[in-house]
């Protein structure tokens, strides 16, 4: 079924001339990528499933363990949870809040010192709050990352301190930063705070992006030794959403810029347009055997597809539905896709959902649409 997009202007079906996509920036840095969280596209990619050292990116994936603990009623913010000698064994070099062995500490204040500070003995801390132990807690880490279907991922400790097995990708990276947009987006505003005190010692945050451009709200930066300094950032502008990830700069200044242009180049180059709102039919699909023979399909949460600037006369779309559709059909499943094509060359595949829940009807209805299947 060919269909085309509300908001465009009707295709002839004669397409423009293929024209170039934007160049992709050539950056410093051992991996980078850029993502687009409105449409959930990949901008910009370089080297993105390599292993690398996370470093403190680690951390995104101890906050994610943590919120969800706070999420299902096992932590709270007002908790106290006393250090362990275990957990601020640190070596000398290692970012702290400066906990003290036997002070009380909030869990409030851990996630602080987790998430502005990077302080590698909150991230041990929280670690043994969640699951008792440090080991313990890599283990959750571990089946959380899988579950993400983080391919090149595995973790052995919370803070990111470089040991052998610990290591993940750009590509893993980049997942586990969109779920915490996606999962979390009432603790997300803890990463766009700039600096935090406790026990009297002000620290600033390390994504000196927060001070240099106003759309910035996080996330992480994290320097590791022998690969370099990283940083994964998050900025918005309207209802925009754009990720940068840079891995392995040789200096911090480095890993800055190449973040800022990786944003810059997303904002400026590519624009993200509504295809269709939240519950907006895209079709209403013939079912069978069901209590009723027709659904609205579309999609669950507002639909965006992220373009070359200027290039929504390019942009064309097909449906493509599974027939026949028989009943029992759950709300969300999916029952097609939505083919987008940019110059008549496959850009983006949206799958499309029951926006309906139909039940199996009775046993003298389903023999009347078994009959007229047979005649279709």
């Amino acid at each position: 079924m060919k269909l085309f997009l509300p908001l465009l202007l009707a295709l002839s079906g004669l397409l423009t001339p293929a024209q170039a996509l934007p160049t992709e920036p050539q950056l410093a840095g051992k991996a980078y990528m850029l993502y687009d969280f409105s449409s959930q596209q990949i901008l910009v990619e370089h080297n993105a499933n390599e292993r690398v050292a996370p470093g403190a990116l680690t951390k995104l994936m101890t906050a994610y363990l943590v919120f969800g603990a706070l999420r299902d009623g096992n932590l709270s913010l007002r908790r106290q949870v006393t250090p362990t000698q275990y957990a601020l064994r640190l070596q000398s070099k290692e970012p702290r809040m400066f906990l003290q062995a036997g002070q009380e500490v909030t869990v409030d204040d851990l996630l602080h010192g987790l998430i502005v500070q990077s302080a590698n003995d909150a991230a041990r801390v929280l670690a043994e709050a969640v699951a008792h132990h440090e080991l313990a807690f890599a283990d959750l880490m571990n089946a959380e990352a899988r579950r993400l279907e983080m391919r090149d991922t595995h973790f052995v400790n919370a803070s990111g301190v470089d040991e052998a097995g610990h290591y993940s990708s750009a590509h893993d990276l980049m997942l586990l930063a969109t779920a915490l947009l996606r999962d979390f987006p009432d603790l997300i505003p803890r990463y766009a705070r700039r600096q935090y005190t406790y026990n009297g010692i002000e620290q600033y945050n390390a994504n000196r992006l927060l001070w240099l451009d106003p759309h910035v709200d996080g996330l992480q930066a994290a320097q590791v030794d022998g690969l370099g300094f990283s940083l994964i950032t998050s900025a918005q502008r309207g209802q925009r959403r754009l990720l940068a990830l840079v891995i392995g700069a040789a200096t911090a200044g480095l890993r800055d810029s190449a973040s800022q242009r990786l944003l810059n180049h997303g904002f400026r180059e590519y624009e993200a347009i509504l295809l269709y709102r939240s519950q907006q039919p895209v079709k209403a699909m013939r079912v069978w055997k069901g209590t009723a023979d027709q659904l609205d399909i579309g999609f669950v949460a507002d639909r965006y597809v992220t373009i070359p600037a200027g290039a929504r006369e390019r942009l064309s779309a097909r449906l493509e539905t599974l027939e026949p559709l028989v009943a029992p059909v759950n709300r969300e499943q999916q029952v097609g896709i939505l083919h987008l094509a940019l110059d008549g060359k496959p850009w983006l595949d949206a799958p499309v959902v029951a926006l309906q829940r139909v039940p199996l009807a009775n046993v003298f209805a389903r023999g009347v649409d078994t009959i007229r299947l047979l005649f279709r």
